[in-house]
């Protein structure tokens, strides 16, 4: 085996690990924050305006997202559902 050949299979190994661990990592939604799903591969992050004018606008349709809530891909387009998953990744209900 070559040694190009051993450099490609390490760093598929590492991207592989990587994917894995990032994956694992919980969403991290902070203060002053709005997130946005724009479409398919479409999330935006940025920062809200300041001001009680901004934050009541938008609290008149907000509605607060249930504990145990998946939220998951599927034909492009966001679903969520209630329930949990396992360290596996399995859907099971609580």
């Amino acid at each position: 085996m070559t040694t190009l050949s051993k450099t490609l299979i390490a760093a598929a190994a590492l991207a592989a690990m990587a994917t894995t661990a990032f994956s694992q990592v919980p969403w991290e939604f902070n203060p002053g924050m709005a997130y946005m799903y724009g479409g398919p591969g479409k999330m935006m992050a940025m920062a809200m305006a300041s001001g009680p004018k901004n934050h009541d606008a938008m609290m008149k349709a907000a509605k607060k997202v249930p504990h145990n809530t998946v939220f998951f891909m599927s034909g492009g387009e966001l679903h969520s559902t209630s329930g949990m998953l396992d360290p596996t990744g399995n859907f099971y209900l609580p």
